[in-house]
């Protein structure tokens, strides 16, 4: 099946842990997700980095690209993203060179600076502290040098990394990484699924300030967006309501085992503080039906001029999921005037 024609769609995966259910699962699912939403024509398939954080399987992403790009044939498999100071660039770039002369023109290597974790976690990665505000962009250079090594002779080589060069991208949600994207010559990934209000701000500034390099002659950037699809704007909010309560609890509790089942999710009474807090995160990102989907999807599109769209999608019933991407890709084909104003997601 060939997604309809539109801008470019793609998944990013955070393999999240429901109540009664475990990682083991979390990252099957994942690997059986992959092919089917390659059938309906998505693009790139992208997996995270978080560690000491039982509801996210996600902690490994070199692993797992590997183990979806061979349950798939032409889809893109990446992190999204590697987060560089928590690894040695020599290590990495081993890895994802090894990747890519293995899916030889699908690998992609998404690259980020936050910690993924807490303090105590992050030493244990044995993460050296950034002392002068610098150290990501020489390791980003230290990672781009063994790509794309200058001196043949170099006493140290990544194999295979100088014949096998995966696609860079730089992550963010700032105006501080886009402008260092920019910089960069990079394509760059903005989180708008966890900083909408920077969107517009960000983007344009990655485009102002973008300077041709050997990466990219013009500027390439994608947003990912929490997106929740179903056949009614009712039906998207009870689907999406586990993931957004567990967003209450991480707000009021911290970390937690697991995301809340439908179940628990469908017993919670929402206070007005929290529906209003729903209310406000939704609001910028896609969750309803087709034609609300589709108007605030066009709406995203043209105010941030992204050049592709990765959908955040974290449900715990994976027909419900499958379903979500099925009704996303029907949302992006080209868009039909707006049919009146978009409902508002109440649980």
């Amino acid at each position: 099946m060939t997604r309809p024609t539109g801008i470019p769609l793609s998944v990013l995966d955070v393999v999240p842990v429901f109540e009664g259910g475990s990682a083991t699962q979390a990252l099957r699912d994942t690997v059986a997700l992959a092919p089917k939403v390659e059938e309906l024509g998505y693009h790139r398939y992208w997996v995270a980095e978080h560690h000491n954080t039982p509801s996210l399987a996600t902690s490994t992403p070199a692993v797992l690209v590997g183990r979806i790009a061979a349950a798939t044939r032409t889809l893109r498999a990446g992190s999204g993203g590697v987060l560089l100071p928590n690894h040695p660039p020599f290590v990495v770039a081993e890895q994802f060179g090894t990747l890519e002369a293995l899916f030889p023109g699908r690998v992609d290597l998404g690259l980020g600076r936050a910690p993924g974790t807490d303090p105590v976690t992050a030493r244990a990665l044995r993460r050296v502290p950034d002392v002068d505000g610098h150290s990501f962009q020489r390791q980003l250079g230290e990672l781009a040098g063994y790509f794309a090594p200058t001196d043949p002779d170099s006493a140290v080589l990544a194999i295979p990394a100088p014949e096998s060069r995966p696609e860079l991208w730089l992550l963010g949600s700032s105006h501080a990484s886009a402008g260092l994207a920019a910089a960069l010559g990079l394509p760059y990934a903005f989180a708008h699924h966890i900083n909408p209000h920077a969107s517009l701000a960000a983007l344009h500034h990655y485009r102002a300030s973008f300077r041709p390099s050997r990466h990219l002659d013009q500027p390439r950037a994608l947003i990912s967006v929490l997106a929740t699809v179903a056949d009614t704007d009712q039906a998207a909010a009870r689907v999406a309501a586990p993931y957004l309560l567990g967003k209450i609890w991480m707000r009021t509790i911290g970390a937690f085992a697991a995301f809340p089942s439908a179940a628990t999710a469908s017993a919670h009474s929402f206070s007005r503080a929290e529906q209003a807090f729903i209310e406000d995160l939704a609001a910028a990102q896609l969750i309803g039906g087709v034609d609300t989907v589709r108007r605030r999807l066009g709406e995203l599109v043209e105010s941030t001029g992204a050049d592709e769209l990765m959908a955040l999608t974290v449900v715990p019933d994976q027909t419900d999921r499958l379903r979500s991407f099925e009704l996303l890709a029907r949302a992006a084909t080209p868009l039909s005037p707006a049919a009146g104003p978009a409902a508002s997601v109440r649980i």
